[in-house]
């Protein structure tokens, strides 16, 4: 769906209210950095004017959907799928190695050895699977109307025992649309869901925030599948409170997403270009403790007019269109607004597929005025198609480069574009809880909260660590043809963030090697077998060394011509979605 254009607003209203409005109220010395200003001052004609050309003119890749515990593979259409796992997690430091509990839906607990149990149910019927999957364009074909749920819970042992819902969800669908209530994993954005080090936005890093959506199912082709869209559009809820049970800064506040990604050319043809756009706020809610300026007694706009506000991005709203608005939404944008704009392409060689991918940060009037352009993340995926039969075969290789050391200068000056800087990511001064979900970025999980970092590194803040250069690399395929292996290395150079720099050569390795096999056994029969090996070295985290292993069951019960039939067995190779 695309962001409604904004209205313009001059540039001589805007000084003339900044000039009233600041003598009312020291937003800097309410709390108010240059994140908050810089955030909401994104200009009259900023993102949604942005985002309109990003979605008509650049290329697309829908938003995929990855999975939690590999090799999971997507739901079966027209099927009740049953898994159950049992695994244990030993460490022999302090702190799980963050490729044991990063991009995992917020399900491993961050400190010491713990055991897991995780089972979960999954129907899809009258459709053609979980969107994003493996199906290049919508298949929601035959009988129009379907149906689809889920139900994943995870229980762990250890320091911090506890039980986890990563999925809990029901849906409907018509046609080539669908709307879900509930908990489901959703990556958002482009890149490679199997080896990426986290998609910018949405990464698959915390828990799912429950939320009601409604949007395609995979892409939609239109003019003879030359162009296809994906969209999507919800409402959902934080939570009150972090993963310890303790109150957060803000209660009762909403999110707002939506995206539209746009595909250029045919799945058979040999090259697609890719285009899209998300759109996140963080908005509403009640915060006791901000000062006047940027709240009204605690409270935070959440009227039906702010909405209005909140889903176009409009800057400058006026007082008169909730009572709750405070002196910063009138200066900038009512709610946290964040997103990124995503170009891309793939290019089939021969038996091999390239998928090249940028995602550029949104956040700040910084990235219209090409400031911060620098700043995102860039990737490029070489799978093989046809993989041979040898011993030992690597199947997909990739390699990604995030960068958020710019955030347009160190600086942020309204009146000049040029120096409109210090972005501060997923920080922000009326949402102090930062964009984290009990205790999880919800974005690629290198920037960092400072739940994760060495106790010295830990600033206040909730992201105390934005400022990154990360190389990181992947590698999959398969040993005697039956065992999957992956292999994924992180580096980072971490500066911590412009108010509050870290230390110099605050850098990180993080690896992990992962192998996961079918194993028949007695009374079980067809299981898989997965086991990991991680290990972190560096200054921002502790160094560790962990290992995790796990025995899967999966039971299939499938529906054909109105019969229903069980099947077992292990999971199928992991896969990309396309």
């Amino acid at each position: 769906m695309l962001l409604a254009p904004l209205t313009g607003v001059s540039r001589q209203v805007v000084d003339k209210r900044m000039q009233t409005l600041t003598r009312q109220t020291q937003i800097q010395r309410a709390g108010n950095d240059a994140s908050t200003v810089r955030r909401h001052s994104k200009l009259g004609r900023g993102w949604a004017t942005a985002l309109l050309i990003a979605s008509l003119t650049a290329p697309a890749v829908q938003a995929q959907y990855g999975q939690s515990y590999l090799p999971y593979e997507p739901v079966t259409p027209n099927a009740t799928t049953v898994r159950v796992e049992i695994g244990g997690y030993g460490v022999n430091g302090a702190q799980m190695p963050f490729w044991l509990r990063s991009n995992q839906w917020g399900a491993v607990p961050l400190n010491g050895s713990a055991g897991t149990v995780r089972a979960g149910i999954w129907g899809d019927y009258n459709g053609g699977g979980r969107p994003g999957s493996t199906q290049a364009d919508s298949s929601a074909s035959g009988s129009k109307f379907g149906w689809s749920y889920g139900l994943d819970v995870v229980g762990n042992s250890g320091l911090n025992p506890k039980v986890l819902l990563p999925e809990a969800y029901a849906g409907i669908r018509f046609g080539k649309f669908e709307l879900f209530a509930g908990r489901r994993r959703q990556i958002v954005g482009l890149c490679d869901t199997l080896l990426t080090s986290g998609s910018y936005i949405w990464s698959g890093n915390a828990l799912p925030l429950p939320k009601i959506q409604f949007g395609t199912i995979g892409y939609v082709p239109i003019f003879k599948g030359v162009l296809a869209f994906n969209a999507s559009y919800n409402h959902g809820w934080f939570a009150n409170t972090d993963a310890s049970g303790r109150e957060l800064i803000v209660r009762n506040s909403y999110l707002h997403q939506k995206t539209l990604y746009v595909r250029l050319g045919k799945p058979t043809w040999a090259f697609r270009l890719y285009g899209g756009v998300n759109h996140q706020v963080q908005w509403g809610g009640y915060a006791p403790s901000l000062p006047a300026g940027l709240a009204n007694n605690g409270d935070l706009p959440s009227s039906l007019r702010a909405y209005q506000y909140v889903v176009t991005a409009q800057a400058y709203p006026d007082f008169i269109i909730d009572p709750n608005l405070s002196t910063i939404d009138v200066l900038n944008r009512v709610g946290n607004h964040l997103g990124s704009i995503d170009v891309g392409a793939d290019i089939n060689i021969g038996s091999f597929n390239l998928l090249m991918y940028r995602q550029s940060l949104v956040e700040s009037g910084s990235i219209f005025y090409l400031t911060s352009i620098i700043d995102g993340l860039n990737g490029i995926r070489l799978r093989n198609n046809q993989p041979g039969d040898g011993l030992l075969t690597v199947d997909n290789v990739l390699f990604e480069f995030f960068y958020s050391k710019s955030q347009g200068g160190p600086e942020f000056v309204l009146e000049d574009p040029q120096r409109r800087g210090k972005v501060n990511y997923f920080n922000h001064s009326q949402y102090q809880d930062g964009w984290i979900y009990q205790n999880h970025t919800i974005g690629t999980p290198f920037l960092t909260p400072q739940t994760d970092v060495r106790p010295g590194l830990q600033t206040g803040r909730a992201i105390v660590n934005n400022r990154v250069a990360l190389w990181h690399g992947g590698l999959s395929g398969r040993l005697a043809q039956r065992v999957q292996w992956q292999l994924k290395l992180s580096y980072s150079q971490n500066l911590g963030t412009y108010d509050s720099p870290y230390p110099a050569n605050t850098n990180q390795f993080s690896g992990i090697l992962s192998a996961g096999a079918p194993l028949t056994l007695p009374v079980l029969g067809d299981c898989d077998l997965s086991a990991s090996a991680a290990y972190d070295q560096g200054k921002l985290f502790y160094n560790a060394t962990g290992f995790f292993a796990s025995l899967r069951k999966t039971v299939r019960m499938r529906r054909a011509g109105g019969q229903s039939r069980g099947s077992t067995g292990a999971s199928s190779p992991w896969r990309i979605p396309n």
